[in-house]
């Protein structure tokens, strides 16, 4: 069988990380990304959903000065008008939805 070499730029934590979970799997990098690949001929697009989370914050790091004060301001609102829980209540029913 004929192969082809295939180079990309990855950040190397995460191609660290990938290794060590697929290492568990007894995969190697190769294997897994021809895996993939074969995947996506297979479902004719990427094997899994992208989506962009209902409710995905954005990072403080990338807000704007007014975005970061909206956010406080409202943060600030929500505590002045009770619409708080106490962190165990909060914990607890995190806890719960996401079966930890």
């Amino acid at each position: 069988m004929k192969t082809s070499n295939l180079y990309v730029r990855i950040e190397p934590e995460l191609k660290q990380e990938a290794e060590v979970v697929l290492s568990k799997l007894g995969l190697s990098l190769s294997s897994a990304i021809n895996l993939f690949f074969k995947q996506i001929v297979i479902q004719n697009g990427l094997p899994f959903d992208l989506k962009v989370p209902l409710e995905a914050p954005k990072p403080f790091e990338y807000m704007t000065e007014e975005e970061l004060r909206n956010e406080i301001s409202a943060g600030y609102k929500d505590v002045k008008d009770g619409k708080t829980i106490p962190a165990k209540q909060f914990f607890e029913e995190f806890d719960k939805k996401y079966k930890l």
